[in-house]
């Protein structure tokens, strides 16, 4: 695995703007295993922040291991798949979320 630290802090650089420039929202990931942790990322602005640690008022929590966060990054794992095989778990604004995995699209 290589150090998700820096493929999470990396996620602003990987975001086009033009593809979230409807886009807005926060979004608390919970990560579990080698490497995880918690990290906050805010949509908006046509721009993508990442910040460590547990974020106040998410819109949209997302509950995952890195291993299958780091195939969703890196576009190896469909997110739909991952939702419905109960490789992820979301709660909150659904449509949020729905507008998240288009963007892990490949």
């Amino acid at each position: 695995m290589t150090d998700f630290h820096a493929l999470m802090n990396s996620l602003p650089a990987m975001v086009d703007a033009e593809e979230i420039k409807d886009l807005s929202g926060r979004i608390q990931f919970n990560l579990t295993g080698q490497g995880g942790g918690k990290w906050g990322l805010v949509l908006g602005d046509l721009k993508v922040s990442v910040s460590q640690g547990t974020m106040a008022a998410p819109e949209l929590t997302v509950n995952t291991s890195t291993e299958v966060a780091e195939k969703l990054l890196r576009g190896s794992l469909n997110p739909m798949m991952a939702f419905m095989t109960g490789k992820i778990k979301i709660s909150g604004d659904m449509a949020l979320g729905m507008k998240l995995f288009s963007l892990l699209k490949q």
